[in-house]
């Protein structure tokens, strides 16, 4: 973006999406210039990526308000190791280099550490070749799946610090440093350190494998076949991560168990003791200690003097404190509720892997509004949805299956949803097919009932497993409302070689364009082109803060057949929607930011018109139900009486404003919930200072 005089704005559209300097990362690259001696920008406003001592520094790293608050020191590693020089990896990258920090990522860490145990796998995100020695320059880079591809992150090795020592993750081995490393690569993906307060073990796995994802009970097995389905996961290069949700956050049970922590299920073992034999599981925590309490603890157990000597070293047991402990599969199963796992398929399975691996078919996708973007059958465009073929012809390798029927996973997963900050309401639903490579018609869709499916949620990933009998399905994915617009990836893996593929959209029988406006909103809010000038014209320097949405809305509002609602909105309204899509805590919004707020204004606007039955511009207080419902949230009796009280004018009606601060409100609070629903059962805890942060700048 070219440097502007005071008070000018973006005056094309490569200007507008380009992030503003104020945005994105100058204080961070003024921070840092300071500190290290470099010129952050040379007189043509070009940013200088090295220090005075000629090495590498990320200028665009996100520091984060968070450390600049705290009293922490950047260092590179030669700067920690007064004794002997860095090391990068020390005798092999293992699980047990992952010890966490003063950061809530153990989601992150207990992925990272079943990643270690697979050394193909970490070779692909962790590319061999880089060290402190020969062509060091002070950067170290990274790969991570994104969407189909692997993109590469490449960062400096600034680490931050405190009292000489690391602040986040490290190693037991303080001259080891592949992990921390990796962390911040991690971080630098995401948005920042803070980015990776909270979160989904299976999605920190999806993006460092590329594998499919899957979430289920522990309760859903017995404790016969629990280890049947533990031990064939683990031949097949599955990723198995585990946690217990029932009590306050990473406080521990009595036998040591923290709640609503993740570790990572690294083996399943058949154990000969002088009884006879058992079978044992091994978890390992990434904090490096804290570990189990019960039976077979390493450090209490009595059991293991039942085990020879040989037997244990067969099992590699350590006999401390260091993370890794092996528990009965009984134990297990009482005290841990959830398994989420990875699966890998034959193009991302390490090689001489002794299990069978998926096979994957990826396709992308897109909701196109108008065309492929129908939403759920109850709104009768679903035929509009995009359809893909689904061949299953060779049956599974099971004598234990009666039925001989083919098992197979679907993974429907939606794009760029941390970037945009609009997160969908996706599902997906099979369908007996009418005969090999026929896409399903109008009528068929509207006559047929699925033979599987998930409902719609809003999750970045929705995951079908089943198994069915020989023949030609269609799978229909679709969003919780018509016209709303996505990319998708849907995956599908089967245990052979069975096929998938897309139906071609003009093959899709009968696609015509709706009787009415798809666009509700179109009559309401003003064209992209116009929306873009009116961004110009409140937003100074490319910058929407909300008294310059204030005017912006009210502006947008008066021009169409919604004039006379902009007297409802009010300055309050427009902090709560800049804050609550501003991921950067500036308060503040550049263009791409405005633009994702836009789309769900938009979105919101088609909802509100389409239940605006009587045009009063207005909503009736029962009408407000089946709008949120309409937009894929769903509240009980109780929660719709505090939006009454709260939301409503005194006529007990929700203005078009209270409606857009309503949506605004609730959609960003469920996203909040999820992210720190780490094991995705819908119950959190959290601390205190979490709390605050949460309730006061939401």
């Amino acid at each position: 973006m070219s440097v502007s005089s005071e008070g000018s704005i973006p005056t094309t559209e490569d200007e507008l999406e380009s992030p503003s300097d104020e945005l994105m990362g100058s204080q961070s690259r003024r921070w840092l210039s300071d500190i290290f001696g470099g010129q952050p920008a040379d007189t043509n406003g070009n940013v200088k990526p090295v220090g005075q001592d000629g090495l590498f520094v990320d200028y665009t790293f996100p520091v984060g308000q968070e450390l600049l608050a705290k009293s922490v020191e950047w260092k590179r590693p030669m700067e920690l190791c007064k004794s002997s020089p860095p090391q990068f990896i020390v005798d092999g990258a293992t699980r047990m280099d992952v010890c966490q920090g003063n950061l809530g990522d153990c989601w992150f860490l207990s992925a990272l550490a079943s990643l270690s145990m697979h050394r193909s796998l970490l070779k692909r995100v962790v590319p061999p070749g880089q060290g402190f020695q020969n062509g060091y320059d002070g950067s170290f880079y990274f790969r991570f799946w994104q969407y189909g591809k692997w993109e590469e992150v490449r960062v400096d090795d600034l680490l931050p610090t405190q009292n000489g020592q690391l602040y986040y993750l490290r190693s037991p081995n303080r001259n080891e440093f592949w992990s921390c490393l990796l962390e911040k690569a991690y971080a630098k993906l995401k948005g920042g350190y803070q980015a990776l307060e909270m979160g989904f073990p299976h999605e920190a796995m999806a993006d460092m494998t590329g594998g499919v994802t899957e979430v289920l009970s522990v309760a859903s097995f017995s404790d016969e076949n629990l280890p049947k389905a533990l031990q064939h996961l683990l031949r097949k290069g599955a990723l198995i991560n585990c946690a217990n949700c029932q009590g306050p956050l990473e406080q521990k049970n009595e036998q040591g168990i923290l709640f609503r922590h993740a570790y990572s299920l690294t083996a399943v073992e058949r154990v000969e003791t002088r009884a006879g034999p058992v079978t044992l599981v091994r978890l390992h925590n990434p904090w490096g200690g804290t570990e189990w309490e019960g039976s077979w603890s390493d450090l209490s157990g009595p059991e293991w003097n039942t085990v020879s000597k040989d037997e244990q070293r067969r099992l590699g047991r350590v006999s401390k404190e260091d993370g890794e402990f092996w528990m009965s599969v009984s134990d297990f199963r009482r005290n841990l509720e959830i398994i989420e796992l990875c699966h890998m398929s034959d193009s991302l399975s390490q090689p001489g892997t002794t299990g069978r691996p998926w096979h994957c078919q990826m396709h992308q996708g897109h909701w196109v509004p108008n065309l492929s973007a129908g939403g759920p059958q109850s709104y009768g465009y679903y035929y509009q949805n995009p359809q893909f073929f689904l061949t299953l012809l060779e049956e599974d390798d099971d004598p234990s299956d009666p039925e001989k029927t083919c098992s197979f996973l679907v993974a429907l997963m939606q794009k760029h949803i941390r970037i945009s900050g609009v997160r969908l309401s996706i599902g997906m639903n099979v369908y007996q097919a009418r005969g090999p490579g026929t896409p399903l018609s109008p009528q068929d869709l509207m006559g047929l009932a699925p033979v599987l499916g998930v409902a719609h949620v809003m999750r970045r990933e929705t995951v079908l497993r089943g198994a069915l009998a020989p023949g030609h399905y269609v799978i229909v994915p679709y969003t919780s409302l018509p016209n709303q617009e996505g990319r998708f990836i849907l995956r599908v893996l089967t245990e052979k070689g069975n096929d998938a593929s897309p139906a071609p959209m003009h093959e899709i029988a009968n696609i015509s364009t709706f009787k009415e406006s798809p666009f509700p909103h179109l009559k309401a809010l003003p064209s992209p082109n116009s929306t873009r000038q009116l961004f110009r014209k409140h937003c100074n320097k490319g910058v929407c803060k909300p008294l310059n949405l204030h005017r912006l809305l009210t502006e947008a509002i008066q021009g169409g057949v919604l004039a006379g609602s902009e007297r409802y909105l009010a300055l309050e309204h427009c902090k709560s929607m800049v804050v609550l899509m501003d991921s950067k805590g500036l308060a503040v919004l550049d263009w791409q930011g405005f633009k994702n707020l836009w789309y769900k204004i938009e979105s919101w606007t088609d909802v509100f018109l389409m239940h605006d039955k009587n045009g009063s511009k207005k909503l009736e207080y029962v009408e407000v139900s089946s709008a949120m419902k309409s937009a894929g949230i769903n509240m009980d009796s109780s929660v719709m009486q505090f939006v009454g009280l709260r939301y409503t004018e005194p006529d007990m009606t929700v203005s078009y404003p209270g409606f857009l601060y309503l949506m605004m409100k609730l959609d960003s609070m469920i996203q909040k919930f999820q992210a720190f629903d780490v094991t995705g059962r819908g119950m959190i805890s959290m601390s205190y200072k979490q709390w605050l942060h949460l309730t006061m700048f939401n």
